[in-house]
């Protein structure tokens, strides 16, 4: 059987990480602004791991922590 429509998604978003501040919003999530790229990958490689998390880069080049 398929995941009904009116279900929730099964998943959590644990951070937030971009290069951009305007893209800081708030919410539940850590949000990080990092300095550079390669920052930003060693920042996201680390909490996933702490947090035995996937990571999502997104196409605008920022990247979510989620836990499934």
């Amino acid at each position: 059987m398929g995941k009904e429509s009116s279900e929730r998604p099964n998943y959590e978003v644990l951070a937030f990480v971009t290069l951009k501040k305007e893209r800081i919003l708030g919410g539940k999530q850590l949000t990080l602004l990092a300095q550079d790229e390669e920052e930003q990958k060693f920042i996201v490689q680390d909490i996933a791991k702490a947090m035995k998390a996937d990571v999502v880069k997104m196409k605008n080049g920022d990247y979510l922590v989620i836990r499934v």
